[in-house]
């Protein structure tokens, strides 16, 4: 598929773009209860918290492509630790532990981190 190779930074862009929102509505849930409340809704004290507040602000920044590499990096990190002390107690199958999510955006993470925001950033950083 050469005819998109033009497109990459573009395409980077977008996936940064995409990932982000997608990451903000984990991070909306845990903290604002929108769109939809996790239930039971956990005390502001606990580590999903915790986690809902990295998946808020880092999901804002990656969108926003500012300062993106370290968020992307550090949200990596939430995911890799998600993964491990969540759902792989359940199985290590990410299809049998719900996993799947948190291993792609993982990786997606630790792509942009290496790769940075694209193009369409307001940093390049």
């Amino acid at each position: 598929m050469s005819f998109l190779s033009p497109y990459s930074p573009q395409l980077l862009s977008v996936l940064r773009i995409v990932a982000g929102l997608l990451f903000l509505e984990h991070g909306l849930m845990k903290v604002a209860g929108f769109p939809a409340p996790i239930a039971p809704m956990p005390p502001p004290d606990t580590m999903i918290m915790v986690a809902g507040w990295i998946e808020l602000i880092g999901g804002v920044l990656i969108i926003l492509g500012l300062f993106s590499r370290i968020a992307a990096f550090i949200c990596s990190g939430e995911m890799a630790v998600a993964y491990w002390m969540v759902h792989a107690k359940n199985s290590l199958y990410p299809a049998l532990n719900n996993g799947d999510a948190a291993i792609l955006f993982c990786f997606v993470f630790l792509y942009i981190a290496a790769a940075g925001p694209g193009p369409i950033a307001v940093n390049q950083s």
